[in-house]
């Protein structure tokens, strides 16, 4: 992967005609030195939040031992660029012969359900496998999440105790509950308050759980959307955790996802088009802007000017505009609104900030559209909730190494001096 300082370097250096996502390792790593430190628990890491294999082996060189996954090509990514690590199958839906293969081919033996269906289909595609850990989902309020998680997967309260019971008949290993709060909670209390309601569960089982499993749900900082302090949330997970019913040797485990790759990816947009306040980008819903589009969420900005590859980070007078991306799909737009200086134009770059989570993870070739480029940068993300925001994030050696070539190559005659900024 070819390592440039900003991303103003790349456009200086060349005017890519394709998108091109922007890879912060060095923020990733600070995010899961965060949670092993703060949390007192086992890190599971979501990888459908962004399965890029420079995030899973950025997560592996930093601590992060453990991966939550929902399919055969997850966990085959995780035993190629994470090899030994644990892998929990969390997806409460499974066909057996995914079960079957997780367990027999890649030594998986944690698996998620939320129906008795589910687990008759695990015991049988194991062939009634004695060491399992089995997990039951619950489903709990969502309330104070962004995206409610509510409805598709979790037993209700009145179904939970009799699964419960099953679940902890069906195996001599470990058995415990899982829940999600919903995506991007703003609610660092919500954590505790359905520890509770899996509490509640538990004892009406009248069983005793060995893992107690609180999801994902940790938020990052988006335009319009400040959460609270990281450190709000691990401590009501602690506190719900003290609560619990639970014995001495009970292990406590989350999965967060967003929180550890959101402020870790940003992608660089070309303007192909403006008509009035619409710009039109090579880069849209079918790709890395899924969120704008289907959430309205107005992602943070910054504007270079791409005329003859000058590279100008542009400032001055902001007004708001709205996207389209590059597909024949009217639904391919995202309204923001997005604030950019007033005389953005064509050829001229759009930088979108904190796409690290869900971002080049939902990209589609819908239209031919959707083939990415990734370079790696070491700037600073444009919001972080480690405070990291206006500092230098310093990459591995390598990567350094390989930073000061690109960069001695791409500075522009005559650059020298210039603070590459238009007033």
């Amino acid at each position: 992967m070819q390592t440039y300082h900003t991303p103003l370097d790349l456009v200086r250096e060349r005017s890519p005609e394709r998108p091109v996502a922007f890879a912060r390792p060095g923020v990733v790593a600070v995010a899961a030195r965060w949670f092993q430190d703060s949390f007192q628990g086992d890190v599971f890491y979501a990888v459908k939040a962004n399965p890029s294999p420079w995030v899973i082996e950025t997560l592996a060189a930093n601590g992060v031992a453990s991966f939550d996954v929902a399919s055969i090509p997850e966990i085959e990514l995780v035993a190629e660029h994470a090899p030994g690590s644990r892998m929990a199958f969390m997806h409460p839906v499974k066909s057996r012969r995914a079960i079957a293969q997780a367990y027999f081919d890649h030594g998986v033996k944690t698996f998620s359900f939320d129906t008795h269906e589910e687990l008759q289909k695990i015991i049988e595609a194991t062939g009634n496998a004695d060491d399992l850990s089995l997990i039951v989902r619950l489903g709990v309020s969502a309330e104070g999440a962004a995206y409610s998680l509510s409805g598709k997967f979790g037993v209700d309260s009145h179904h939970a105790p009799a699964l419960l019971l099953a679940a902890r008949r069906a195996t001599q290993d470990r058995m415990g509950v899982s829940f999600h709060v919903g995506s991007q909670c703003m609610r660092p209390t919500a954590f505790q308050a359905a520890m509770a309601q899996a509490n509640r569960a538990i004892l009406r089982a009248g069983v005793m759980v060995d893992v107690v499993d609180v999801g994902g749900g940790f938020p990052s900082v988006y335009p319009g959307m400040v959460p609270p302090d990281l450190s709000d949330y691990v401590d009501s997970i602690h506190r719900g955790f003290a609560e619990m019913s639970v014995h001495k040797d009970t292990e406590l485990w989350a999965e967060p996802g967003r929180a550890l790759v959101a402020e870790a990816s940003s992608v660089l947009t070309k303007v192909e088009l403006r008509k009035g306040d619409a710009l039109y980008l090579n880069d849209g819903s079918y790709g890395s802007l899924f969120d704008a589009a289907h959430s309205k969420w107005p992602f943070p900005v910054k504007l270079y000017r791409g005329e003859d590859g000058a590279g100008e980070e542009v400032e001055g007078p902001l007004k708001p505009f709205r996207f389209y991306g590059p597909t024949c799909d009217s639904i391919d737009h995202m309204p923001g609104p997005f604030w950019l200086p007033e005389d953005v134009r064509e050829g001229d770059y759009i930088e979108i900030g904190m796409l690290g989570a869900y971002g080049i993870a939902m990209n589609t070739r819908f239209n031919g559209f959707g083939d990415a480029e990734t370079v790696a940068v070491s700037d600073a993300p444009m919001a972080s909730m480690y405070g990291l925001a206006g500092r230098h994030i310093r990459l591995p050696r390598e990567q350094q190494q390989e930073e000061r070539k690109v960069v001695r190559l791409s500075r522009p005659k005559g650059a020298a001096g210039k603070k590459g900024r238009r007033r």
